[in-house]
């Protein structure tokens, strides 16, 4: 399994990790089903009924190093608004940090566009 440097901008700076191919379509895949509940919450129900809450986003991998990634898309607006928590850890730092979902759905089609194409 090849392990290239996968790099996620975050609202203040960016973190770089090593990060596989299949692992980043993994999480694509994730996120594509968060932005489907996100699009169910923005489109509001009617004044007399409630809009059905959505079940938030919890992905987890475990490689060279761990990688969280949570949303509650009952919070957000729309998924354009949507920020992310993230854990990225190994043996020797943690980091937790939010980011923009648009973002981050942003650097994973082009670290895939890069080591895949």
């Amino acid at each position: 399994m090849t392990l290239t440097q996968l790099t996620l901008n975050l609202v203040e700076g960016s973190v770089s990790f090593s990060f596989s191919p299949m692992a980043a379509r993994e999480l694509q895949a994730a996120i594509a089903q968060l932005m489907d509940r996100l699009k169910a919450v923005a489109v509001k129900s009617t004044p007399i009924g409630k809009a059905t809450p959505q079940p938030p986003m919890e992905y987890r991998h475990v490689g060279e190093v761990f990688l969280e990634v949570f949303c509650n898309p009952n919070i957000w607006a729309s998924p354009f608004a949507a920020k992310v928590l993230l854990t990225i850890k190994d043996s020797n730092i943690r980091l937790t940090s939010e980011a923009e979902l648009t973002r981050i759905s942003e650097d994973l089609e082009r670290y895939l566009a890069e080591t895949e194409g």
